[in-house]
């Protein structure tokens, strides 16, 4: 006697029974599926887009708004600071290393960063093709922006005002891509770099065209006597551990600049997304219970109409153990049919999802990358199917031959 050939049958008697238990318990194991998902890239993408850089000065307003805007590139800057006090910030004793940054602009909604060649070094940036930018409005494009926007060496563009798209385009002078960068897996991908000066060339209202013909500064900040000249934000690295206790608390106390660490802000970050993961995790388990509970009404209605089906089977030698793991093999392979159909439509509504948002803070999450926590997915699933067939199976158990066949 096949126990699992028969079992099966049983399920695809009632299809429609069969397909509602599987379809609500994969909703529930889909939701903790997207949460894992998320939870696990977008934690790992956080804290390795964050990685040396200790501290984040740009203009005063939300700390946690200005590391997303300058490390991440999903808000808004908080406003520009002169060149002239980062500059003098730079030379502090307690300051490694400082990449300055200039934003505002973008083209079809990927961002345009002004920057060095040492904001390239700090991700191990590699070319795919061509070379760095040494001139204004030279420009390296990230590997998604090459690729979704069909551009290549050679090819030029205006950038548009502002960090989403808009109407209004710096069309004085165009950018020209002279490089490609590999596909990194970072926030490189989707930004369109180029220098400091073309930056704020592309917003003066009256060209330097020497000036314009010079070569950039690929390292350190640009030294000019300008006055009203500004960059977005400062990306530091400390020069040592006592830097982490005085540098914060001197520039946000002694200057008109503001310091922020990534790490603490990403802290705090994580702990408000947790609260909203929490409360979805609860719907989600919820569900699944309300799941269990079908399953368990499923199988113990069919027993009802399934006693002298049982009796049978006692007649024709099955013992007492195999009709209860009869039932409970039911339960079994309807929740490992929901498992698998769960975690594929929970990768599903990932791939979704990042493709709404190709330039948001999802942006480069795989959606097809399996996790470990996922098997805990089907040991759950398969949990919920054993528990939920206990009592029908021991009512399986119990089945009377004598009485039923008398019926």
């Amino acid at each position: 006697m096949n126990i699992f050939k028969l079992s099966w049958k049983y399920l695809i008697f009632k299809p429609l029974n069969t397909t509602l238990s599987i379809l609500l318990l994969a909703l529930g194991l889909s939701v903790i599926t997207v949460l894992l998902l998320m939870q696990n890239q977008f934690e790992s993408k956080m804290t390795r887009g964050a990685e040396g850089v200790d501290l984040v000065v740009g203009a005063k307003g939300s700390p946690l708004q200005l590391v997303l805007s300058s490390v991440y590139h999903i808000d808004f800057p908080t406003g520009n600071i002169p060149l002239k006090d980062a500059r003098g910030l730079t030379r502090n004793r307690l300051v490694k290393s400082a990449i300055p940054m200039g934003m505002g602009d973008n083209y079809q909604g990927f961002r345009i960063v002004g920057t060095n060649h040492d904001y390239l070094e700090l991700y191990n940036a590699g070319l795919s093709e061509g070379e760095y930018w040494t001139k204004p409005f030279e420009v390296v494009l990230g590997a998604e922006v090459a690729k979704k926007l069909n551009l290549s060496l050679g090819s030029e563009f205006a950038g548009s005002h502002g960090i989403a798209t808009a109407s209004h385009d710096h069309d004085e002078h165009d950018y020209v891509v002279v490089g490609i960068l590999k596909e990194s897996g970072n926030v490189l991908d989707n930004l369109v770099l180029t220098s400091l000066e073309s930056v704020w060339f592309s917003h003066a209202e009256e060209h330097d065209h020497v000036a314009m013909g010079a070569p950039v500064v690929t390292s350190g900040l640009p030294e000019t006597d300008e006055e009203g000249v500004e960059i977005t934000t400062l990306l530091i690295q400390y020069r040592n551990p006592m830097a982490a206790v005085q540098l914060p608390r001197f520039i946000n106390s002694r200057t008109s600049m503001q310091a922020a660490s990534p790490a603490f802000e990403l802290n705090r970050l994580f702990e408000l997304l947790g609260v909203g993961v929490t409360l979805v995790q609860g719907l989600a388990i919820a569900i699944i219970i309300i799941a269990g509970l079908s399953i368990f009404i499923a199988l113990y209605n069919s027993m009802k109409e399934r006693k002298y089906d049982l009796a049978v089977m006692r007649t024709l030698g099955a013992s007492r153990g195999q009709l209860f793991f009869h039932i409970v093999l039911e339960g079994v392979i309807l929740t490992f049919i929901s498992a698998c159909v769960g975690v594929l439509l929970g990768h599903f509504f990932v791939q979704i999802l990042v493709s709404l948002n190709e330039q948001g803070a999802i942006a480069g999450i795989s959606a097809w990358t399996f996790i470990e926590e996922e098997l805990y997915i089907w040991a759950y699933a398969i949990g919920v199917g054993i528990v939920a067939s206990l009592i029908p199976a021991w009512n399986a158990y119990r089945t009377d031959i004598a009485t039923q066949l008398t019926k």
